[in-house]
């Protein structure tokens, strides 16, 4: 059976390549975690509220729904953020995402989240790559998510931007 992950972002140059890459990449650190995604599992993307360098603006948010399309797997060529390497990955297919800075705000939800059991120090969690769901918080997430999601292909493009621009 297809678990659930919340595939957490930090870094707005990062976003915008999965997004419009519709892939996600892990470094090396995190291979055990990358690991524990499954073809076929269900992703929830969610941006961290510094993930565009404005944290008093952005709060943290679920941002898209997709399935992983390939199994993890070292990559031919590691992607690179900034100084950062990212050797192992996998395809993403998206089902709905948010438009840009929008979605589901996670805090609202943490109190009636089990993965949570310290609603005071939920963010703790949240300091990795990614976090298997329980079935009744993926339920929840889903449930709470789908009346902000659009089609893929109508917002994806608003989360691509330049290094200039960003």
């Amino acid at each position: 059976m297809p678990s659930t992950h919340l595939l957490i972002i930090g870094d707005r140059a990062a976003l915008s390549w999965v997004v419009t890459e519709q892939r996600m990449a892990f470094p090396a650190g995190r291979a055990k975690a990358a690991r524990a995604l499954e073809e076929g599992d269900e992703i929830f993307l969610y941006t961290t509220w510094g993930c565009f360098r404005n944290p008093t603006r952005d709060l943290g948010r679920v941002i898209g729904r997709a399935v992983v399309a390939s199994a993890v797997r070292v990559l031919d060529e590691p992607v690179l953020f900034g100084d950062r390497s990212f050797p192992e990955g996998c395809r993403l297919e998206f089902s709905g995402l948010a438009p840009l800075r929008e979605g589901l705000v996670l805090r609202d939800l943490v109190p009636r989240l089990s993965i949570f059991p310290d609603p005071a120090t939920w963010s703790v969690r949240m300091r990795r790559a990614s976090l298997t769901l329980p079935p009744g918080d993926a339920d929840l997430v889903r449930t709470e998510l789908e009346s902000l999601l659009r089609p893929y292909r109508d917002v994806a493009g608003g989360y691509r931007w330049e290094p200039a621009s960003a």
